[in-house]
């Protein structure tokens, strides 16, 4: 476990896991009143929360399960990606995808906050690349089953 130094500049608790093996904990919505969004409609809503992530780790902002699958809302850069330097507000793209407006209340609970160890790389330019089964099978290369 990493301890990450966070401010709270909304009226919200700071998010927690919900259960025991969680990977994320949920992002609520701090707007002081309630943000509709209309059918393909997309807004950052602001979260109230600044981190200090440590080197090496990003945070990955996520959709909602629930919020996609009854409401048609998604995070529009899923995951969005939240660097070990940034220290501004974490916001929260959001998109309509529905044929229906959505009303997010404040205080919603609106993406989920998911923290990952990354590694940076080194290139190491070359002419030719090893050979696989797969080769250069791209897109839908693999079949269905």
């Amino acid at each position: 476990m990493i301890t990450v130094p966070i401010i709270n500049e909304s009226p919200y608790d700071l998010p927690s896991f919900a259960t025991v093996n969680s990977a994320g904990v949920d992002l609520r919505a701090n707007s002081a009143s309630p943000i509709t969004l209309g059918p393909l409609e997309r807004t950052i809503i602001g979260t109230g929360l600044k981190m200090a992530l440590p080197e090496g780790f990003e945070a990955q902002v996520r959709p909602r399960s629930g919020l996609a699958a009854k409401h048609g809302l998604s995070v529009l850069n899923a995951p969005g990606t939240i660097d070990a330097d940034y220290r501004g507000e974490i916001g929260v793209i959001l998109v309509n995808l529905s044929n229906e407006p959505f009303t997010i209340q404040p205080g919603e609970r609106i993406a989920q906050l998911v923290i990952a160890k990354y590694e940076q790389v080194r290139w190491n330019l070359q002419d030719t690349l090893d050979t696989t089964e797969r080769g250069v099978g791209g897109f839908g290369s693999t079949g269905k089953e």
